[in-house]
């Protein structure tokens, strides 16, 4: 891809004009941002997700709602069309992907980026042993970060490989590198290494399809609920840092997002990243993809250094 992957295509075609995309789980961080690049970049974009202007979903925000992400995705220089769905129903999902079918003929790009489980992570996961987690809890944040995963990829690959360059792009936390070590409690490590194995797998299967599937991972994301954690906004993300020294190297949700729309405009994508895990860092560096800010920040690599390396090196150094 020539083209700088920060470009703005308002009022002229894009790369992904004509291409048709569906971001599982849009309602708010790194898959509204993903949904308003892919639309930025010309894209039809089909948004999905539980929290809508008239319901909230267990996440319990009702800040961001699936329509908003349309209004965006729309703005940007797309189309965006929401659908409220549970991505656990599996009636749900079926009418959902009947529905692209009848009104667009096939699906180009899947992302799933399905989760909403930070809610039960602070109480029921983070300093716990797998038996200290309450078993519902465990087996809710399996449902909500595994089986709804892999539900919406079995209901929407065969309209997908209808695709002549089918894109399926798992989000999760943490690349199969980082990943290596232990994630804090065994239904979060599950819950996020799932998805590495799941792109993995469907690359060997789509790839006599001429198709792509790739798990990509943001770092510390600035993601509304995150901001909200920290009693900031985007605006001075920064006074959050007396509180996480690491948050320093936090990245807005666009960034992420930007690199992906750069891969799905990349007509040698396959043999880049097919079955492989990767990073907003490392995917930006391939497509000459910045931040919101200008920078490039490198959160698996300071924390790998840092945390794990010993090293004291400023996040600035990262960026």
């Amino acid at each position: 891809m020539n083209k700088d992957s920060n470009t703005q295509y308002t009022g002229q075609a894009g790369p992904l004009t004509g291409r048709i995309a569906l971001v599982a789980g849009a309602t708010r961080g790194a898959g509204r941002a993903l949904a308003v690049e892919l639309g930025r970049a010309s894209a039809t974009v089909y948004v999905t997700g539980r929290t809508t202007r008239e319901h909230t979903s267990e996440v319990g925000r009702t800040t961001e709602t699936i329509e908003e992400t349309a209004e965006l995705v729309t703005a940007a220089g797309g189309t965006g069309i929401a659908v409220p769905t549970d991505h656990l129903d599996e009636d749900r999902v079926r009418a959902l992907v009947e529905r692209i079918d009848r009104e667009q003929g096939r699906l180009d790009i899947l992302v799933n980026d399905l989760w909403g489980g930070e809610h039960l992570l602070i109480g029921s996961v983070f300093g716990k042993k797998s038996w200290e987690t309450p078993l519902a809890d465990g087996l809710r944040i399996l449902e909500l970060g595994v089986r709804s995963h892999v539900i919406t990829a079995a209901l929407a690959l065969p309209l997908l490989i209808r695709s002549d360059a089918p894109l399926h792009v798992e989000v999760t936390d943490g690349t199969a590198v980082s990943n290596r070590r232990y994630r804090e409690n065994l239904y979060y490590d599950l819950a996020k290494n799932a998805p590495i194995r799941i792109a993995f797998g469907l690359g060997e299967e789509l790839a006599q399809h001429g198709g792509t599937a790739v798990a990509v991972t943001p770092g510390f994301l600035r993601s509304e609920q995150m901001l909200t954690h920290f009693g900031v906004s985007e605006a001075n993300w920064r006074d959050a840092i007396a509180q996480e020294p690491g948050f320093a190297i936090a990245e807005s949700p666009h960034y992420l997002a930007r690199a992906v729309a750069a891969l799905a405009a990349d007509p040698d994508r396959a043999a880049r990243w097919n079955g492989k895990s990767t990073s907003s860092a490392e995917l930006a560096r391939t497509y000459n993809v910045r931040d919101i800010d200008g920078s490039q920040p490198d959160a698996w690599a300071y924390f790998e250094d840092t945390r794990y390396g010993g090293k004291n090196s400023p996040a600035d150094d990262y960026r």
